[in-house]
């Protein structure tokens, strides 16, 4: 007696296709279709896209790498939380050149909804700086960071953040201190959240700033 064949389950047809939306901060705008087993349990999954990608205008856009986490699946849409953006290596190793200085700032800041997110700020001189000037670069960096985050919601500050509105204000005071060559915040990371249903919606894109 032949024995029987076990029917193989095509586990491709048993996943559902969504898209994925970024967060309000970014304009709700798609940014992939992926396929998720259950719909009803996605949270958790981080989905990388670039700027560019969402905007549609400067090439250099590339260079900002942006990152999403599945929120909530609703119909054949996933809504997401942004997690945070970095510089691409390329564009990172790019802006550092011999006979520079570079000051580095990395702190946790309270949003004005409460949520907790790691913003790390760099600064990149014409010339060599010394170990005072570096400290007063950072002293205004957290500064203006701090402020910023006390006076907005997690959407407004990370839309401030990646289209580099923050490092705009940072440079216009540091500059006073010594010759800059790039002030930027090169990393941003979610690091709580609080227990909310809903966050107010973030003001309209902002060009990047130069």
């Amino acid at each position: 007696m032949p024995k029987k064949v076990a029917k193989v389950r095509d586990k491709w047809k048993l996943k559902s296709w969504v898209t994925v939306t970024a967060s309000p901060s970014f304009g709700n705008a798609p940014i992939a279709r992926v396929p998720l087993t259950d719909v009803e349990k996605p949270s958790g999954r981080v989905v990388e896209t670039t700027l560019y990608d969402i905007l549609k205008q400067d090439p250099q856009h590339y260079s900002f790498k942006l990152y999403f986490q599945i929120d909530k699946v609703e119909g054949e849409n996933a809504a997401t939380v942004f997690k945070g953006h970095e510089y691409s290596r390329e564009f990172l190793r790019s802006l550092i050149r011999r006979g520079s200085s570079m000051s580095d700032f990395i702190k946790d800041y309270t949003t004005k909804d409460g949520y907790v997110v790691r913003v790390y700020c760099t600064a990149l001189s014409q010339g060599k700086m010394n170990s005072s000037k570096k400290h007063d670069l950072r002293v205004i960096m957290d500064r203006v960071i701090a402020e910023r985050a006390a006076n907005l919601t997690y959407d407004q500050l990370a839309q401030e953040l990646v289209l580099q509105k923050v490092a705009s204000d940072v440079y216009n005071e540091a500059k006073r201190i010594t010759h800059l060559r790039h002030v930027g915040v090169r990393k941003s990371k979610l690091i709580s959240r609080p227990d909310q249903k809903q966050t107010p919606q973030a003001p309209p894109l902002a060009p990047l700033a130069a």
